[in-house]
This record gives structure tokens, sequence and C-alpha cells, in this order.
């Protein structure tokens, strides 16, 4: 009997080390990293459209502000680039992915640093915490949930 599961061990080949991402994984994983830099890239070039395909149309969000859905949003931040605001970059940081075990669900959490000019001329640059839940529809990934703030610095003593 001993012999037979060995056997079996053998016939079924190597197996992923424990803790180690399947060859799956690290494909999602890569499309995700790749779908973020792109999503981010058309928000930081002020590229409406190309960022606002990136969202589901059941997309929930929390902001500082409270829950936010797709149109309200997009409502919101068209009127607040077409009064003359705009980004001057963004850069993600600290990019981490977690991947669900059907390949088909992932999460996105990092640093996003935003340069900012107001229509006014006035400079701002601010990091947040932001975490992207992406779900795989229709063969393309797509944001379905989004949660940004503020990251917040430790007070002094």
């Amino acid at each position: 009997m001993r012999s037979l599961l060995i056997g079996l061990i053998l016939l079924a080949g190597p197996f992923p080390a424990a803790g180690q991402p399947s060859d799956q994984a690290s494909t999602v994983e890569q499309e995700i990293r790749a779908f973020i830099a792109s999503y981010n890239a058309a928000y930081g070039r002020n590229d409406l459209d190309a960022y606002f395909r990136s969202f589901a149309p059941d997309l929930t969000q929390w902001f500082p502000s409270g829950r936010v859905d797709l149109p309200g949003y997009e409502a919101s931040w068209r009127k607040y680039i077409g009064s003359g605001n705009r980004l001057e970059g963004v850069e993600v940081r600290d990019l981490r992915v977690q991947v669900g075990p059907s390949g088909d669900a992932a999460v996105a959490t990092y640093i996003l640093r935003v340069t900012e000019r107001t229509a006014k001329g006035e400079v701002s640059t601010e990091d947040n915490q932001e975490t992207d839940v992406l779900f795989k529809r229709g063969g393309r990934w797509v944001i379905v949930h989004v949660n940004y703030a503020p990251v917040r610095t430790a007070a002094a003593p």
C-alpha cells in the first residue's frame, strides 16, 4: 500500500510549495498590476473616458465624504476637471495584489501620490490609501469597489 501511494504521488508530478502562488495566480497578478498602472495613468492624464471605462456600472466607493456610486462620482469628477482643475501626476507606491482562488477576482492595495493643480493655479501633493476590488467580467478586468482616503500622518508628540 505504501509503495502504491508513493507511486501515485510521483506520477502526479511536482506540487507548488506551500505559500507559493500558482502559475494562474502569478499571471492574474501581472494582469492586475498592468491594469492598475493603466487605470492610474489615465487618471493622471485627466483622460476621463479611459479612466471611467475602468469601472463596473455597479461600482461602489468609499471616500472620506461617504459612499458614492458611479453616476454620482463621474458627474462630480467631470464637473471638477471641466472647471479647469487638473491632475499633474500620479504615482502608485507599495502595490500589493491578492488574487482569488478562481482567478477572476483580485484586490489591489497601494498608496497613490497625487499632484493636482487647481483652476486658481494652486499646486498640492497628497498621498492616499487606495484599495481596489476587481472582477473579471466579460473577459476584462473592471473595478467594482474602491476605498480611497488620505494617508494620515502621526501627530507629533
